[in-house]
């Protein structure tokens, strides 16, 4: 049998001890914006945990190549050359730190071959199609996105496919740390973290194991989790002839979270802080996955669960939570069926943001009418603190308390007495909390950019501005669902990728100011239906403003054009918000996105439910 190793590496550590190849036979560089940044947001909530947390992102398993210290990825090139772009981008945001010789040589760094000359190779060389000149020429330029790109081309070298995903990546993740990083001090603690607590089990033999081994567990799985433990834990509280029985009512909870695509653990997670008061030592009344098998052993927690002597009660509760948890993720509601709330909350949350469902779930009992208002409270909630990027850590424990609060409000049999503990909870919770916030996310939206965030997200943001604007435009009080205006093209007002003559004629005007920032602001940014922007297209605003004038959605069709109706109508209430505009320059930009900042004050807000 082949000698097989196994190494737990830190992303320091691996990088620094081993030279990583991806094959020409392995899959190309296939990951988007959306797993990258899925990536990166995990290692952001991880890292907001505490320092002291290790965040193991899985296995990765290699086969020595013939110089030492080299290895072929089998499998977790993804991950790793997600990781390797990583690193590029911290040496470039790094400028003139003492970080940067470190970053360096985790990058590059050379070495003596079998004859004793030196040589220089990147700790990740992908050597399909062009890949290896890509990543040497962005090593090489060490530069911003923008300037990689034009790096690139210059150099002759295509970029499509999986090339084209290389350069999106990097792009990406530099964005990612600007925005999310902004000082120095930041910066270098996610470096810290990154380089000591995100860690990984590197499994090594040869080409052939490696590839049995690959195929072994991708058929198989491998390991306990605690959702196998607590499955072993029931079976010995039930008897013998009850195992088939336990063994497909066990199905019905792990089936549809496979289906789903939901990781069982953060499921479970939630569904003890859900369901049950928290207490631990840390006194901060949250359950993380390491912790879950532990808690349910634990001797106080036992008579809480009750699975020792109602075992079959038991797990036909967490069937009802996992079905609701799973209808919630579709953007369901409570009832499992479709749901406007709960379809903005989607939106919103994505697949970055999950903690709300503590609070779906523990309020999963209100009658539907209690539920839907719950969940358009939530979004209000949500996007203040989502949009000013507060720490994950800083709603943990909050919704795990919170969530004893509105089981409280769920056991109650009068509605009145519902809808009044309701309203105090969302004034308590939510708008208390939403005032403090204000002040940082008017900040944060004053300094929004397309890529501030995920794309979806900026889409969801202009969605429910144009959405609010057309609905006082028509005078109409209910919202209707998001999709029409989530198939909306983003339009740049100010060109994405503008002509020299108006890139130029901009720089003239607005001397003080970078076209490449301003062109990217929320304020230059509004929907568009497609053949419109078709003939838009990379025009002066003057020749653009036609075009706007045509748009079907007021928000769009207001930046050329006030359209006044009689006196005191709800399209005139509208205009004194709006603004036509003559020309479009950096204050012009600036303007709107004060503009739209102030609309959205009136967008996410609590308001108390009405008795009928």
């Amino acid at each position: 049998m082949a000698k097989i190793e196994n190494y737990k590496y830190s992303i320091g550590e691996a990088f620094r001890d081993c030279f990583y190849i991806v094959p020409d036979y392995q899959r190309e560089y296939v990951w988007t914006d959306k797993e990258v940044q899925k990536l990166l947001d995990d290692i952001n909530e991880q890292s907001d945990a505490g320092n002291s947390l290790e965040y193991f992102i899985g296995m990765v398993l290699v086969s020595p190549a013939d110089q030492k210290n080299h290895y072929e990825i089998i499998d977790g090139q993804q991950r790793l050359t997600t990781f390797f772009l990583l690193l590029c981008a911290l040496k470039q945001l790094f400028q003139g730190e003492p970080q940067v010789q470190v970053l360096s040589g985790l990058i590059t760094t050379s070495y003596a071959d079998s004859e004793g000359n030196t040589r220089t190779s990147l700790k990740l060389e992908p050597r399909y199609e062009n890949a290896g000149e890509v990543v040497r020429k962005l090593v090489e330029l060490d530069a911003d996105p923008q300037i990689v790109r034009a790096g690139i081309q210059a150099a002759g070298i295509g970029t499509f496919g999986s090339l084209e995903n290389l350069v999106n990546a990097y792009t990406t993740i530099h964005r990612y740390l600007k925005d999310n990083y902004d000082d120095a001090v930041k910066l270098r603690k996610y470096w810290g973290y990154l380089a000591n607590n995100v860690v990984f089990i590197q499994i090594s033999t040869d080409v052939s194991s490696a590839l049995k081994i690959f195929e072994t567990i991708n058929e198989r799985g491998v390991g306990l989790n605690p959702m196998d433990l607590l499955k072993n834990l029931l079976f010995t509280r039930v008897k013998l002839e009850q195992f088939t029985q336990l063994k497909d009512e066990w199905k019905k909870i792990t089936k549809p979270l496979e289906k789903a695509k939901e990781k069982p653990l953060r499921f479970l997670r939630y569904f003890l802080m859900a369901n049950y008061v928290i207490n631990n030592k840390r006194s901060d009344a949250v359950v993380r996955e390491d912790e879950i098998y532990d808690w349910f052993i634990d001797k106080q927690n036992v008579p809480l669960c009750e699975y020792k002597i109602k075992p079959f009660e038991f797990v036909r509760k967490i069937i009802r939570n996992v079905e609701h948890y799973v209808a919630f993720t579709e953007g369901f509601g409570n009832d499992g069926k479709q749901n406007l709330s709960m379809d903005n909350l989607k939106r919103l949350c994505g697949g970055a943001f999950s903690l709300h469902y503590v609070l779906l779930l523990a309020a999963s009992s209100f009658p539907k009418t209690l539920f839907d208002y719950f969940v358009s409270q939530l979004e209000s909630f949500l996007f203040y603190y989502i949009f000013s990027k507060t720490p994950t850590k800083d709603l943990e424990r909050n919704f795990s308390v919170w969530a004893d609060e509105l089981r409280d409000i769920g056991e109650s049999s009068d509605p009145a007495v519902q809808r009044d503990k309701l309203n105090i909870f969302v004034a308590e919770r939510f708008q208390k909390n939403m005032t403090d916030k204000a002040p940082e996310l008017t900040d944060a939206l004053k300094r929004y950019t397309l890529y501030t965030m995920q794309q979806y997200r900026t889409r969801y943001l202009l969605a429910k501005l144009t959405q609010f604007v057309d609905m006082a435009y028509k005078g109409l009080k209910t919202p209707g669902s998001l999709n029409d205006y989530m198939v909306l093209e983003i339009e740049h007002i100010l060109p994405d990728t503008p002509e020299n003559i108006l890139r130029t004629a901009f720089t003239e005007a607005n001397p003080n100011f970078s076209y490449d920032d301003y062109k990217i602001k929320l304020g230059n940014l509004t929907l568009l239906e497609k053949p419109i922007n078709i003939v838009a297209g990379n025009d002066f605003f003057v020749a653009k403003k036609v075009e706007y004038r045509n748009c079907k959605y007021y928000l769009t069709s207001s930046i050329a054009e006030i359209t006044t109706v009689g006196q005191n109508t709800s399209i005139n209430r509208i205009n004194q918000r709006l603004q036509a505009f003559d020309d479009w320059s950096a204050a012009s930009i600036d303007k709107r996105q004060e503009l739209l900042i102030s609309l959205s004050r009136d967008i996410w807000k609590t308001t108390p439910m009405l008795t009928d």
